[in-house]
């Protein structure tokens, strides 16, 4: 999303509105969890590009069962976790250039329940894997009325499982039936009031919609809900951004980094926010703080450097 904004007077849209989005590659973060919730450490991340080519990563979830995978090409990717212990579990989702993408989260179940659950046994599961790779192929191919009724069709099979929910809804948002992602979101929350993702999903429905009021709602639900989610934080402070709140987005951003201090983003948007405040100094020390991290955000990096020439005193 490209856009300026006007802060304490100083018109940002100057350094935005000359950079181009020539990133080139994305990131992926994503968390796994047990069957009450809780995140899974020393979970292997095995993912694999959908695109025709092969290209392959793997990763490790850390003690809070996060994991962040950097330098990928933009595109479909599937996200297979597995542990000794808990049967295996995958999703698909399409990682793009710019600001991180926020994955659902993949719930592994015990191996004692292998059999149990709405996909029935083995056979029923392995069913339900079938439907859901036809529903992600198709999506993929841009086939998006045959992914709507691929999903449905594994929904009517499995109605229970919120990621089927979440990921037609992302289907939904693709061909610009907000209302249908809406329901398909608001679904997804019904089924398990504890998936995040959910409550992500819409608040970025509702922003890409141009629904900025519900987004900041939707926002803030999922931080009081969950209030040590480094997402949730930092889409609150990215809609308060946004809306032109920006001591609620400082508190915001700043929570966020403090519960996930690889997000290299906090930096960039405290710093945006300093700048528009008139602290000179505290925008600079911001600034560079998110190039020394790294960041693969191309067009915020040409930003930050835009700001720090323009701003540091020169000799």
């Amino acid at each position: 999303m490209k856009r300026g904004f006007l802060m304490g007077g100083l018109l940002l849209g100057f350094v935005f509105s000359g950079v181009e989005a020539w990133a080139q590659t994305g990131t992926a973060r994503g968390k796994v969890t047990d069957d009450k919730g809780q995140g899974l450490p020393e979970v292997k991340i095995l993912i694999e590009f959908q695109g025709g080519v092969t290209r392959k990563f793997e990763t490790k979830t850390n003690k809070k069962g996060e994991f962040t995978q950097v330098g990928l090409q933009p595109g479909v990717y599937r996200f297979t976790a597995s542990k000794d212990g808990f049967q295996p579990a995958y999703m698909d989702d399409k990682v793009s250039l710019g600001d991180p993408t926020y994955l659902a989260d993949i719930q592994l179940k015990p191996l004692s329940a292998a059999g149990a659950g709405g996909a029935g046994g083995g056979g029923g599961l392995a069913e339900l894997k079938g439907m859901v790779d036809k529903a992600i192929e198709l999506t993929k191919a841009g086939k998006y009325d045959e992914a709507e009724a691929a999903y449905k069709e594994a929904i009517a099979k499995s109605p229970s499982i919120p990621q089927l929910h979440h990921n037609l809804a992302i289907v939904y948002a693709q061909k610009k039936d907000f209302p249908a992602a809406e329901a398909e979101y608001q679904k997804a929350m019904e089924v398990d009031p504890n998936y995040t993702e959910a409550f992500l999903g819409l608040a970025n429905l509702y922003l890409a919609s141009n629904q900025l009021p519900k987004a900041q709602e939707m926002a803030q639900k999922a931080v009081a809900a969950h209030p040590d989610d480094a997402k949730a934080q930092f889409l609150l402070g990215y809609v308060d951004f946004n809306t032109g709140k920006q001591d609620e987005a400082t508190e915001a951003f700043k929570k966020a980094g403090s519960l996930d201090p690889s997000n290299a983003e906090v930096h960039f948007y405290l710093g945006s926010i300093a700048v528009g405040q008139g602290k000179t100094e505290e925008c600079i020390a911001e600034l560079e703080k998110y190039l020394a991290a790294s960041p693969t955000n191309q067009q915020n990096v040409a930003t930050a450097k835009g700001l720090i020439a323009a701003l540091k005193p020169k000799k």
